[in-house]
């Protein structure tokens, strides 16, 4: 009897690709480029650790143009990161670590910046006691209860992922400062 050993879970393509194409989807209906969305989940797709341009485009089928227009968006929000390949041309593209935790926490500043806007949306409507009034504070009191709580469950996120890695929690989340230049997506 030969020894068992353990096999290499299947990777399903196809569903796969339908899972890129979804959360892409998912994201342009939020406002995330669609293309950007398409490569940023075709790399966490990915079993290796970057792809090409060319690799990109041949597994969406798009043009390189559509890829270069797509990763420098996903560099500008630090979501994807170029690496030079020693002795050639071509750069590779790779997800930046924890790339979900650092979109979060570069985008803490909007959530300021959207409580404020709503505020002096408040106080222009005639403040709370008039209907529109109460609609934009309400809306100006979530952003700032979530911001407010941000940091915290920052912090928590990171102490169970390095209790999962067995390693010691990072340094506290510091506290967003609203920044005017942050836009969304």
């Amino acid at each position: 009897m030969e020894p068992h050993m353990p096999q290499r879970p299947q990777r399903d393509e196809a569903a796969l690709r339908a899972f890129v194409e979804d959360m892409a989807r998912l994201l342009g209906d939020w406002g995330f480029p669609r293309m950007a969305g398409r490569v940023v989940f075709t790399l966490m797709a990915s079993d290796e650790r970057s792809l090409s341009a060319g690799e990109l485009a041949d597994r969406l089928g798009v043009s390189a143009a559509a890829i270069s227009g797509a990763v420098r968006y996903l560099s500008q929000i630090a979501m994807v990161t170029r690496e030079h390949v020693p002795g050639s041309r071509r750069d590779r593209y790779r997800l930046v670590d924890d790339s979900w935790y650092e979109v979060t926490v570069a985008k803490m500043t909007l959530l300021k910046t959207l409580a404020d806007a709503a505020g002096e949306g408040a106080a222009a409507a005639g403040g709370p006691a008039t209907p529109a009034g109460a609609r934009l504070a309400g809306m100006r009191d979530f952003y700032n209860w979530v911001q407010e709580r941000m940091p915290t469950l920052l912090d928590q996120w990171a102490e169970h992922k390095a209790a999962k890695a067995g390693q010691d929690p990072p340094a506290p989340t510091p506290p967003a400062v609203a920044d005017p230049a942050v836009r969304p997506w």
